[in-house]
C-alpha cells in the first residue's frame, strides 16, 4: 500500500507543476491515497475556494494546511464543508475546521493527522499531547495513520518522529521548503523525514522572490513577498505501507527540478 505526500504547494507555479506531474507520479507509484499541502497554494499564503477545488481537479485527495491557514479569510466560509481539508488539529478548541480525516482506500482507510509545531511559531496547544489523542482515536479504525507536522524546528520534528514510533504509519515534516536527506524508518517501523521539500517556484528563497528577502536581511525594513517567476519544482515522498500491520516498508523522497529531472 502506497500514500504519495506532495510538500507545500507554493502559488501558481506549484499548482501547475502538480497539475503536470500528478498524473505521472500516480501512474509510477500507483498510491492508495494522495496528501497535498496547499497552506501557500494561493499567490504563496493560504487557500482560497477556487486553489481548493484546483488541487482536488489535480488528484489531491486530503489537503493539509500550516501556520498559513487563516490567512485568505474566505477559508472560514467554506473548511467545515470540506472535510478533507484539515488544518492543524491542535489549534484552540472553537477554531473552524478539523485537523484529521479519513480517507477511503479501497476496502481500508487512512487516517490524516495535520499537527503545527510551536518552536519558532505561534504558542497554540501542544502538539504532542494532541497527538495523543488523536492517534488513540484513529487506531480504533484504522492502522494506517499518516501525520503531516508543519513546524519549523528540526529537533522538535524529529521529537514528534521518535514520540510516535510504532504508533502512526509515517511523520512527515513539512513547513521549511527545503527537501531533507534524512528520510529513513525508525526503529518501531514509523517512516519519517524532516521535510517534503515544497513544490513551486525553483529559483526563488523559500518559493518567494530573491530580491526582497535579501532586502529584509540587509536592512531589517519591512518588505512586500511576491512568489517566484522562473523554473520550478515538485518535491515530495511516497511511502509504502504493510497492507496488515501499517507499518512503513520503505520511505522515497521525491524530487523534480532542472537538476533532477524526473523520468517515467
Amino acid at each position: 500500500m502506497n500514500i504519495l505526500f506532495i510538500g507545500d504547494i507554493v502559488g501558481s507555479p506549484g499548482r501547475e507543476m502538480l497539475k503536470t506531474y500528478l498524473p505521472r507520479l500516480k501512474s509510477n507509484y500507483m498510491p492508495d491515497a494522495v496528501i497535498v499541502n496547499g497552506e501557500n497554494a494561493a499567490h504563496g499564503k493560504g487557500l482560497t475556494e477556487k486553489n481548493y477545488h484546483e488541487l482536488m481537479e489535480a488528484g489531491a485527495q486530503v489537503i493539509t494546511m500550516g501556520n498559513h491557514t487563516w490567512d485568505k479569510r474566505e477559508i472560514t466560509d467554506y473548511i467545515d464543508k470540506t472535510p478533507n481539508l484539515i488544518r492543524p488539529a491542535n489549534y484552540p478548541e472553537g477554531t473552524p475546521g478539523n485537523g484529521m480525516f479519513f480517507q477511503k482506500m479501497g476496502n481500508k482507510e487512512v487516517a490524516v493527522i495535520n499537527l503545527q509545531g510551536r518552536t519558532f511559531l505561534p504558542a497554540i496547544d501542544c502538539p504532542f499531547r494532541k497527538a495523543d489523542e488523536l492517534v488513540e482515536q484513529a487506531r480504533k479504525r484504522t492502522p494506517f495513520i499518516f501525520v503531516d507536522f508543519h513546524a519549523e524546528a528540526t529537533s522538535e520534528k524529529q521529537a514528534m518522529g521518535w514520540y510516535l514510533d510504532g504508533r502512526v504509519s509515517a511523520v512527515v515534516g513539512t513547513h521549511t521548503h527545503v527537501q531533507t536527506a534524512d528520510e529513513r524508518v525508525l526503529s518501531k517501523g514509523t517512516a519519517y523525514i524532516s521535510d517534503a521539500g515544497m513544490t513551486g517556484p525553483y529559483d526563488g528563497i523559500l518559493g518567494t522572490s530573491r530580491e526582497p528577502v535579501i532586502k529584509r536581511f540587509l536592512t531589517s525594513l519591512p518588505v512586500r513577498f511576491e512568489v517566484a517567476e522562473g523554473r520550478t519544482q515538485l518535491s515530495g515522498v511516497v511511502v509504502r505501507l504493510d497492507n496488515k500491520t501499517g507499518m512503513a516498508q520503505s520511505i522515497k523522497r521525491i524530487a523534480i527540478n532542472d537538476d533532477h529531472p524526473y523520468f517515467d
